[in-house]
């Protein structure tokens, strides 16, 4: 018998990357991106697809079944629309919404064991220190990209027919090299010691739980493998159960760079969001990172129990963020300007410098 057939959306994203590289020697792995990537794994064909168009679904399908057959043994979707530059945007439906429900709807004609989907921890209220949140904790999405993971999640509970699904609700992803937003923007701010870096709108002893690239990888490829063994729905948190406040990643970072702990001064809340609001409107100056809507989730805590996919997966983090700076921000002092580059943040004035010939 030939592989079962994997089918990844979104397998070009650093996610979709790591999955195909992980699952593509025990599986045939079929990768599904908006345009055909010159950089394929060679564990994978690349499909063009465009989830928020009919057409190219349909399309998509009907090579999957003229190549594959009718069978496949995971549908593994990651593939979504995020954005930190803005809090609304009707690309949340169009493409991660209405997408999936395209990406169900030609799947209803396949004989499909599991559709594995990618969400987030966001979509439940914030907790509190010590209290842990879990699978069965209060939903309450904060902004449009949570909310159209909840939206999501209900179609494909509406639409999954006699596929099994996995709803990952996962923390925010970081790997060695940092590849995290939120985590690159504060090392930004700390080394390259803005006034900002001194600054905060919110409760400094509260945090959000990560989880690093290795960790969440290893957590799908054993979905995958233990299909047939899992409940016919299933919603797992993925996380550190350590989770580091915004205080610690701040004296953390700041040691690690220059062997002092950087203070941090509470902002309040109006003049920090007028502050924000008028660093965005600077001409000829980078967009700031922190928008005047973010200042509202600034008190948010998230601190996950993931005792469900221990026990369901036999899954544990083998990292975590607090051993992971150092190895972070050793690769930002061996390279700077390599270290911007890899997270997408602009280069400051001293490092244009060096960059010139």
């Amino acid at each position: 018998m030939g592989k079962d057939v994997v089918i990844v959306t979104g397998a070009c994203g650093r996610i979709g990357a790591n999955v195909v590289r992980k699952l593509g020697d025990k599986y045939r792995i079929v990768g599904f991106e908006l345009l055909k990537s010159l950089y394929a794994s060679a564990n994978e064909e690349l499909v063009p697809v465009d989830i928020s168009s009919d057409e190219s679904v349909s399309q998509a399908f009907t090579h999957i079944r003229s190549f594959y057959g009718n069978r496949i043994a995971s549908v593994i979707h990651l593939a979504a629309y995020y954005s930190f530059d803005e809090k609304h945007s009707p690309k949340y439906d169009s493409v991660t919404v209405k997408g999936t429900e395209r990406l169900l709807k030609a799947l209803q004609e396949f004989e499909l064991e599991q559709f594995i989907f990618s969400s987030t921890m966001l979509v439940h209220a914030p907790g509190h220190v010590g209290c842990p949140i879990n699978e069965n904790s209060p939903v309450d999405p904060k902004w449009d990209y949570p909310r159209s993971k909840v939206l999501t999640e209900k179609v494909i509970h509406e639409m999954r027919g006699k596929a099994s699904t996995v709803i990952l609700r996962i923390a925010g992803v970081y790997d060695d090299q940092c590849h995290s937003i939120p985590i690159s923007h504060q090392i930004q701010r700390i080394y390259e010691k803005s006034l900002e870096s001194h600054l905060f709108s919110g409760c400094i002893h509260h945090g959000a739980s990560f989880l690093h690239m290795n960790d969440l990888i290893e957590a799908i490829a054993l979905a995958v493998d233990k299909r047939r063994q899992l409940p016919p729905e299933i919603v797992l948190l993925l996380g550190e159960p350590k989770t580091l406040s915004y205080d610690e990643l701040q004296r953390s970072i700041s040691c690690l760079l220059f062997g002092n702990e950087f203070t941090t001064w509470t902002v309040p809340k109006p003049l920090a969001k007028w502050g924000a609001w008028i660093q965005g409107h600077i001409p000829f100056m980078p967009r700031p990172f922190i928008k005047p809507w973010m200042i509202d989730l600034a008190d948010d805590h998230y601190e996950l129990d993931i005792h469900r996919a221990k026990e369901v997966l036999g899954w544990a983090p083998k990292h975590n963020l607090a051993d992971t700076l150092p190895i972070m921000i050793a690769d930002l002092q061996k390279d700077p300007i390599a270290w911007y580059k890899k997270n997408q943040l602009p280069l400051p004035r001293g490092l244009l410098k060096k960059k010139a010939p």
